[in-house]
C-alpha cells in the first residue's frame, strides 16, 4: 500500500466514525449495503448460455450461435436493477469507494458457487484521463478486494487502455465493438499460458470485455473469462 493510499484509508476510517455509513441501496444507517437490500438483488439464475452468461434454454443461445463472443465466457452476479443498480452508481460516480467491500463480497460468493477457470485476475482499466477525473478505477478496487478474498493474484498492470473511447451508452452493439477495438493493450510476460479472470462492474453487450480479451490473448493468455457485478439486458 502506498503512503497516499494509507492516508486515504485512515481518513476514510475517521470519516466512518464521524459519519456512519449508509446503505447505498436504501439509505439506512449502519452499513454500505444492508442485508435487506442484498436480499432484493435480482441474481442471475440458470439456465444460462455457457458463452454470454444470459438466461437461455438453448446452449449456446441463438445470439452466440450466430455471432459468438471473442471471449471464453461472461458471467454476472445480478441484473442492473434495484439496490444493485443504486449501489453501483454510488460506487462508480459517488466516491463511495468503501462499497468495494460488499460488492466484491457478492462476486466472491458467486465464484464459490460457480467456479471459473482462473490463475489470476485483471481489472478492466480506465484511460489515464478518465482515471484522473474519477480519481479511482472501480474495477481495480473490486479486483483488489476479490484477490484478498479468493487468494488469486492480481495483475493490474498487465492490461492498459491506450486510447480514450466515446461513451458506450448511446451506441448499438456493432458501434460499441468498433468504439473499443484496439483500445487496450496487454503488457508484460505474466499473462503467458495463464487463465485470466477479467473483472468489471457492468456488462451490456460485452464489447469492452471482448476487446480486453483480445489484448490479453495477444500477450499469451491461454483463456479469458469475465465476471461482472451486473448485466444490462
Amino acid at each position: 500500500m502506498s503512503l497516499r493510499e494509507g492516508w486515504r484509508e485512515a481518513k476514510d476510517s475517521l470519516l466512518d466514525l464521524l459519519f456512519p455509513p449508509r446503505c447505498a441501496g436504501c439509505g439506512r444507517s449502519g452499513s454500505w449495503l444492508c442485508s435487506a437490500c442484498i436480499s432484493e438483488i435480482e441474481f442471475i439464475e440458470p439456465p444460462l448460455c455457457s458463452r454470454c452468461g444470459l438466461p437461455s434454454v438453448e446452449d449456446p443461445c441463438l445470439s452466440c450461435q450466430i455471432d459468438p463472443l471473442a471471449i471464453e465466457g461472461i458471467r454476472g452476479v445480478g441484473y442492473l436493477r434495484g439496490p444493485l443498480k443504486r449501489a453501483i452508481y454510488q460506487f462508480k460516480y459517488g466516491q463511495k469507494r468503501k462499497l468495494a467491500l460488499p460488492l466484491a463480497g457478492l462476486m466472491h460468493h458467486y465464484l464459490l458457487d460457480n467456479p471459473l477457470p482462473a490463475d489470476l485476475i485483471v481489472p478492466v482499466p480506465l484511460h489515464m484521463d478518465r482515471l484522473r477525473e474519477r480519481r479511482y478505477n472501480q474495477a481495480a478496487l473490486l479486483t483488489r478486494e476479490l484477490g484478498e478474498r479468493s487468494g488469486l493474484p492480481v495483475e493490474e498492470g498487465s492490461l492498459v487502455r491506450i486510447r480514450e473511447t466515446a461513451p458506450q451508452v448511446a451506441l448499438n452493439a456493432d458501434e460499441r465493438r468498433k468504439n473499443v477495438r484496439g483500445a487496450f493493450r496487454g503488457q508484460g510476460e505474466r499473462l503467458k499460458d495463464r487463465q485470466v479472470l477479467l473483472i468489471d462492474d457492468v456488462c451490456t453487450t460485452g464489447a469492452t470485455l471482448e476487446a480486453c480479451a483480445e489484448a490479453l490473448r495477444e500477450k499469451g493468455a491461454r483463456s479469458v473469462w469475465a465476471l461482472v457485478l451486473a448485466r444490462e439486458t
